[in-house]
């Protein structure tokens, strides 16, 4: 989802939820936001999340969340791409500013445990510190300016691998790279394109085992899968599955994966769950449309999901794979 989408989703609920407070201050709710649901295409959903699991609320009052990665201290990193800032969000929903920064997007952490965040206006990856300085890490592909990067994992190789679609380019800016890649950043700052075959390429990640990586089409609404070559490099790319939707239902964006490789993928109406073999198990329908998800809590049996402008919190019955 672009920058100016995110901005109008974010204005739209607002504007939905004054519209719905009547004259009393009570809100008369003509338009009810989507109920939490969890709804199964197959039995093997309920051997990963309970019948009776309860979402919660972390953190609310954002613009656009995005971003989460659970830090072993106890709390979340969290990106808002409307108020331009990444959070530190406690369980008890403190938050505390780490970095103003124009538009932070998706984040990881490297094999040094360092923040690593795909900063859109900047049009860069980069590394943040605790006490909220930047370095940036990578920020042209042959001598071109990248595009707007804007979700990161780390690989099993200790690689980074980003997108780099075009859709949060800030206005009036160049695009200079004549397409949408997919790329792989080394520890010596070697950056190599891996496919450009994506019409928009958006969330990623490797199976637990390595061998395979999936990386979802935001534009044509479906989850590629390539095998994983001896140096890294992606072939034979397939269509793993299809995410169709109605307008303003969301598209695949972020993704994670659990140890027993089963796909958790943002999509229309909320978080989309696949099997390895790209069999649709059930959605995770959210009260709000995600952008994103992280394992967290010290067993990482926890989903922490981005959804506009509130962090929510779903206990699982699988186990969530955390490549750091």
């Amino acid at each position: 989802m672009n920058r100016r989408m995110k901005i109008l989703q974010t204005l739209v609920i607002a504007t939905s939820l004054l519209l719905a407070v009547g004259a009393s201050g009570v809100l008369a709710n003509p338009r009810a936001p989507r109920d939490f649901q969890l709804q199964a295409e197959s039995p093997q959903f309920w051997n990963l999340v309970d019948h009776n699991a309860k979402l919660t609320v972390v953190g609310t009052g954002f613009g656009f969340t995005e971003g989460p990665v659970w830090d072993e201290a106890g709390f979340l990193y969290v990106s808002d791409e409307t108020i331009n800032k990444i959070f530190r969000l406690y369980p008890d929903g403190k938050k505390e500013e780490l970095i103003a920064l124009g538009d932070p997007d998706g984040n990881t952490f490297d094999r040094q445990h360092r923040l690593i965040d795909c900063a859109s206006v900047l049009r860069a990856i980069i590394a943040v510190t605790p006490d909220g300085k930047y370095s940036i890490l990578a920020d042209h592909f042959d001598g071109k300016k990248l595009n707007s990067p804007n979700d990161v994992v780390l690989g099993p190789d200790g690689a980074l691998y980003f997108t780099d679609p075009n859709m949060d380019l800030v206005a009036g800016e160049k695009q200079e790279i004549p397409f949408q890649g997919v790329y792989r950043l080394d520890d010596k700052g070697n950056l190599k394109l891996l496919t450009k075959d994506l019409t928009q390429p958006n969330g990623l990640a490797f199976s637990p085992d390595g061998k395979r990586f999936y990386v979802d089409d935001s534009e044509k609404r479906n989850i590629r899968v390539y095998d994983v070559a001896a140096d890294g490099g992606l072939i034979n790319g397939r269509i793993f599955g299809e995410e169709p939707g109605g307008k303003g239902d969301g598209v695949p964006d972020g993704m994670k994966v659990d140890k027993n490789g089963n796909l958790f993928v943002t999509g229309p109406k909320g978080i989309w769950v696949w099997d390895a073999k790209g069999n649709h198990l059930g959605t995770i329908v959210m009260p709000e449309q995600p952008a994103n998800l992280n394992w967290g809590d010290k067993d990482y049996r926890t989903l922490y999901i981005t959804a506009t402008t509130s962090v929510y919190r779903l206990e699982m019955k699988t186990l969530g794979f955390v490549p750091y």
